[in-house]
């Protein structure tokens, strides 16, 4: 239900992007400028942060304020498990400090879904997977203009 809506908000993010294009060739330093936000937030972390959730479900998107809720994801693998995970999108800048990833997980125990601990690196590992993915996005967009 949510997917459309994200494919709409990032098709919208993409035409306003290019759209400030104008009439005028820019120089390519500003193409590819780390600091993109006519969505509110930095474009290239925004759309990472999509892509890299990609496969969990939306719970919440607001581009203007940065923040991406995920519903609870349950793993075929690992069926006694699910995920929710919050992206904090905190700098119109593209910096490294300017992403943060809350998770909360939970395990089933005879029926009942319980609190469990998240490992510190998995909420950095997606920090770095949206930065990594950002970081190509801007590179990309610098070379096809």
């Amino acid at each position: 239900m949510f997917r459309p809506l994200r494919s709409a908000l990032v098709v919208s993010a993409a035409l306003a992007v290019a759209a400030c294009g104008g009439g005028q060739k820019r120089p390519e330093a500003d193409l590819a400028a780390s600091r993109v936000t006519t969505i509110g937030v930095n474009s290239y972390l925004w759309r990472a942060s999509l892509d890299t959730l990609s496969f969990m479900p939306l719970l919440q998107t607001d581009s203007n304020g940065g923040v991406i809720v995920t519903d609870w994801y349950v793993n075929p693998q690992t069926p006694t498990e699910r995920m929710k995970v919050t992206v904090t999108i905190l700098d119109q800048d593209l910096r490294a400090d300017a992403v943060r990833v809350a998770a909360l997980r939970e395990v089933n125990r005879g029926g009942q879904w319980v609190s469990s601990p998240v490992a510190a690196a998995t909420t950095q590992k997606l920090e770095d997977v949206i930065l990594t993915r950002a970081r190509d996005l801007r590179r990309a967009s610098s070379a096809v203009n």
